[in-house]
């Protein structure tokens, strides 16, 4: 069943009218929040004020992506268990978030994460290298989003190959995609800062809930609420059988009679595992969600609000994965997308089809693209709010005004900082759409496990760190994710790489580094910290009582 053949033009419309109604909802926020937004603290932290719920949502909300949306909806719908995998990976790596970050880091900083890596140690190396390392994430992880904000919209507005909607073909439909989504998310931003963004980010979390959990409950009643019959059907769908309900359909696949590859795959599901699991608490539009609220006990309360809700997402995954896999089928989810990234939209139609005819089909479309779209923008808004305030705030401020800029001046340069993240967004990811770029989320969690996780880490509960150690250790994880996927087949030897199997340089086996990248991140922070004879046991024992009472921790990191 071919979603563009079927969508009409009344879904068209529902589709557009209901994210247009969306996104004024999200304009309005955005101008309540100007106006109360005063200073520094204001724009960069939401000035601390929110309660637990309102973090908890809108870590939420940065957290389930597009990518986790519809992909991870994909991957289950054509790889069954495995795909569900991602989503305990995900959910995992909360975990980590709360009992080794959360509170600390609320007590130990301010504004970003540079604030408690420099703490005791010389500030612009340190901040310069942590801005790097927050840039490149963001930007990887920013340019996925974008795209696949592109592509959405050309195949949800279902504009055929020769054919035009409002004077536009699909190319044309997916580049002005891409600017809508970028002016939005530097409206967001620079308008907003923190406060907008994280109400507006709330708001979104509760429309892709909303919309996840309807098309879920009317799954699960063409099944008389019976999970079982759901799965067995699915299952029988796959043309797998059983199988499809185990695990080995797409990662640690065993090959025959190549006992090698059969260890490389198991090997790149370990090292996609720990990137997962381990590189949520290194992500930078993550990190500086702690500091929006009053105190380390709301902190780690906001993420166990966000446990409840991601986890109760990811439930609804299973649910729409399976749901697309035994209504839909694989055979008409791979025509649409190859990747399977349209499984649910597509089981929305067919859904609302069967519920009410092509009308309700139509409106189930519209509500699932507009929870879609929700999704991107919650994400962008996140990661560009992290990229300005790090620029503003470390690059700025302490680097280049070694700490003499006002509020009122780093406030100005965040918001001029964001219009250009906006910018170099909008045009990387124009000319990156016919590439690649699944991986890119995968090397963004790579480069936050191992360049900032383990100097966090350390910064916090190793006396003997210093400079030499922080700087060596984001540099080093940095360069050996980035590189090792550059020689993986991601990028070259394989059909589907980003350079195609007429180009080979893949000497490394995995597509996923961080097996390897993360020891590494970590041992080039140790061995950078021994060749230094650097160190500040009085700043430690400073550092130690502030991660862990909070004393001291609302004044600004200015020495």
């Amino acid at each position: 069943m071919n979603l563009l053949a079927q969508q009409t033009e009344t879904g068209r419309t529902l589709t557009l009218v209901l994210f247009l109604l969306m996104v004024v909802a999200t304009i309005v926020i955005t101008i309540w929040a100007r106006n109360h937004t005063r200073d520094a603290t204001d724009f960069h932290s939401g000035g601390r004020g929110f309660k637990s719920w309102q973090n908890g949502f809108a870590i939420a909300s940065d957290y389930m992506s597009a990518a986790s949306f519809l992909g991870i909806a994909g991957i289950i719908a054509l790889s069954g268990y495995d795909g569900f995998l991602y989503s305990i990976g995900f959910l995992v790596a909360w975990l980590v978030a709360l009992l080794l970050v959360a509170e600390m880091l609320r007590n130990s900083g301010r504004f970003t994460m540079a604030d408690v890596l420099s703490f005791r140690m010389r500030q612009r190396p340190v901040r310069t290298a942590a801005a790097v390392s927050t840039m490149s994430v963001s930007i990887f992880y920013l340019l996925a989003q974008m795209v696949g904000a592109g592509a959405l919209i050309a195949l949800l507005l279902g504009i055929k190959e020769g054919e035009t909607f409002l004077g536009m073909n699909a190319e044309v439909a997916s580049n002005v995609g891409i600017v809508f989504v970028g002016l939005l998310m530097i409206v967001y931003v620079a308008l907003g800062g923190m406060k907008g963004t994280t109400w507006v980010q709330i708001f979104q979390a509760i429309v892709l809930l909303g919309g996840a959990a309807l098309l879920a409950v009317l799954v699960l009643a063409e099944y008389n609420f019976n999970l079982s019959s759901l799965l067995g059907d699915a299952a029988d769908a796959s043309g797998i059988g059983a199988g499809f309900l185990e695990p080995g359909q797409r990662y640690g696949v065993d090959v025959p009679g190549d006992a090698m590859q059969t260890l490389w795959n198991k090997l790149d599901f370990i090292s996609l595992a720990l990137a997962l699991v381990l590189g949520t608490a290194g992500l930078p539009h993550v990190l500086i969600r702690f500091y929006t609220v009053p105190d380390a006990r709301t902190a780690r309360k906001s993420i166990n609000w966000g446990i409840g809700l991601i986890g109760s997402f990811y439930l609804l995954t299973l649910v729409l994965g399976f749901g697309a896999a035994a209504i839909v089928g694989a055979e008409a989810i791979t025509a649409q997308n190859a990747a399977g990234n349209t499984a649910a939209p597509q089981l929305a139609q067919v859904v609302g089809d069967n519920l009410g005819g092509s009308t309700a089909g139509a409106v189930m479309l519209a509500i699932i693209a507009s929870a879609a779209f929700a999704a991107i923008l919650s994400t962008v808004a996140g990661l560009v709010i992290a990229s300005s305030s790090s620029l503003a705030h470390d690059l700025y401020n302490s680097v280049i005004r070694r700490g003499a800029a006002t509020d009122r001046e780093e406030v100005a340069v965040a918001k001029i900082a964001a219009i250009g993240v906006g910018v170099v967004s909008i045009v990387l990811a124009i000319f990156a759409q016919s590439l690649n770029v699944a991986f890119l989320v995968a090397l963004a969690f790579a480069i936050a496990a191992s360049a900032n996780l383990p100097t966090l880490l350390l910064s916090l509960f190793w006396k003997r760190f210093n400079t030499a150690g922080a700087v060596a250790g984001i540099y080093g994880g940095l360069i050996a994710a980035v590189g090792l996927v550059v020689f993986s087949p991601v990028f070259s030897s394989t059909p589907n790489s980003l350079l195609g199997e007429g180009v080979d340089i893949a000497w490394f086996p995995m597509s996923n580094p961080g097996l390897v990248s993360i020891p590494l991140g970590l041992v080039c922070a140790v061995v950078g910290t021994w060749t230094s004879p650097e160190s500040r046991p009085d700043r430690f024992a400073t550092l130690q009582v502030r991660a862990l009472t909070g004393a001291g921790s609302e004044r600004a990191v200015r020495h």
